[in-house]
């Protein structure tokens, strides 16, 4: 199949022995009661085959929806899956599942990591000085401002070892907006807004940047942080002007079988019309923006 047969949001690759392996939130049931993940596999990139369901819940699975933006690892010579999941009667939040092949079948291996109270959302996985590193959204229900929050995971990645911080919010970006329809959809007054979809590199000049996703002046957008001290702690500082301005978003960095640095997202941002992309990441004077997008073409 061709990448535009592909429906998800919140695209994930993952690069392993020449193959790319491509994971996400199955579009039909981003909304609604949801079952599990699936994968796909491609060697360039075009051509892919799946969906391969790498975890489906039975009957007694705790979580029955928000079965959101699944992220891969390499770790411990073994495969591991963030991911969020939630229940009507409990906060979404962040949990690792576990395989022996990054196709599955994976199996949950942890408790919940985010706070209980907490509603979180978008968990990513960040290596620093050989402290595991849990990035996730502290998300509107909970956090108005949409706050991104750093946690330490332990060397197992299995439970937290201390509490989260908050690494910035939303409102600290100017291009970040409230969202429009918080009080018609959530019954939220005044501003929230909200961060999602948080990815960490560092680059080839030791230079440490985050890509997130907010609400924009034209829509769903993908903004770019970058830390001061060149560490997972910040201070970070917030780019105006997005990386991807409109209508599309929820992106991470992965480095190709070329050794081309690129960007995955999500667009449209349309209900059961997102689509997974790919642009070159490129950066110029200090700064990146996207080169050759599918989403033109």
């Amino acid at each position: 199949m061709k990448r535009s047969d592909i429906t998800i949001r919140d695209p994930y690759v993952l690069v392993h022995d020449g193959i790319y392996y491509l994971y996400g939130t199955r579009s039909e049931t981003t909304w609604s009661d949801a079952s599990g993940f699936d994968c796909y596999t491609s060697e360039d990139l075009i051509n892919w085959e799946g969906p391969i369901e790498i975890f489906n819940r039975d009957e007694d699975f705790f979580a029955t929806q928000n079965f959101w933006a699944p992220e891969a690892y390499v770790y411990n010579d073994k495969f591991y899956l963030l991911t969020t999941l939630g229940a009507p009667n409990r906060q979404k939040g962040i949990y690792l599942l576990e395989a022996d092949y990054p196709t599955g079948p994976f199996s949950l291996v942890s408790e919940r990591l985010t706070p209980e109270n907490w509603a979180a959302i978008d968990g990513t996985l960040y290596v620093e000085n050989n402290i595991p590193y849990l990035i996730f959204s502290h998300s509107f229900e909970t956090s108005p401002d949409g706050d991104m929050c750093l946690l330490p995971l332990s060397h197992d990645l299995i439970k937290p070892v201390g509490e989260p911080i908050t690494l910035f919010s939303a409102a600290d970006a100017s291009w970040a907006k409230p969202i429009p329809f918080a009080k018609s959809e959530f019954g939220l007054d005044g501003d929230v807004y909200f961060t999602d979809g948080p990815s960490v590199f560092k680059d080839d000049d030791e230079e440490v940047f985050m890509l997130w996703s907010s609400w924009g002046t034209r829509g769903y957008a993908v903004g770019l942080a970058k830390s001061e001290s060149g560490s997972i702690k910040g201070p970070w500082i917030q780019l105006d002007t997005p990386v991807f301005p409109e209508n599309g978003g929820h992106a991470m960095v992965f480095t190709g079988i070329d050794h081309v640095k690129r960007m995955a997202y999500h667009f449209p941002n349309d209900r059961y019309k997102e689509m997974p992309q790919f642009a070159q990441l490129v950066k110029t004077n200090g700064a990146y923006h996207l080169q050759n997008r599918t989403d033109l073409s």
